[in-house]
């Protein structure tokens, strides 16, 4: 006697969502769209690596200009704040090792500010595109 396939055993019971695994879990295109509790979990989880990032590259910035810049803590957080959001540097570096430093750190920090707005804005985006294509599949929906 033979067994039925999985598949065939599953054939009246509704899709399950696949099981989430890593750091990006959003759910496939053909899954259904997260209920909004997990979404703002979801979101929430985003803006806490949000600051994680922006947190640890202002004290990447703020290291590097109190050692090379010799600058005091308050004077590197400003000049780590400022490179970091892109409106440049507020006080010139007394030496080369400085200089170099400042021209590393707004290299960083160009990549790291819109790596992590990719961050937290990567949940709505994701909805927003998740959304639109399940109205694309719905019956009568544009194909």
């Amino acid at each position: 006697m033979t067994q039925p396939s999985k598949t065939a055993a599953r054939a009246g019971q509704p899709r399950k969502p696949a099981r989430r695994r890593g750091p990006l879990d959003y759910e496939h295109m053909r899954e259904p769209l997260l209920p909004l509790d997990l979404f703002l979990r979801r979101l929430a989880r985003s803006g806490v690596n949000w600051l994680i990032l922006i947190g640890g590259s202002l004290a990447i910035g703020m290291l590097g200009y109190h050692a090379f810049g010799q600058l005091g803590w308050v004077d590197s957080l400003l000049n780590a704040a400022m490179i970091l959001t892109g409106m440049g540097p507020v006080d010139r570096m007394p030496s080369d090792a400085g200089k170099l430093f400042a021209s590393a750190y707004a290299l960083f920090s160009g990549v790291m500010f819109l790596t992590s707005v990719g961050v937290l804005l990567a949940p709505a985006i994701h909805r927003f595109l998740h959304r639109f294509h399940l109205q694309m599949d719905e019956p009568g929906g544009k194909n």
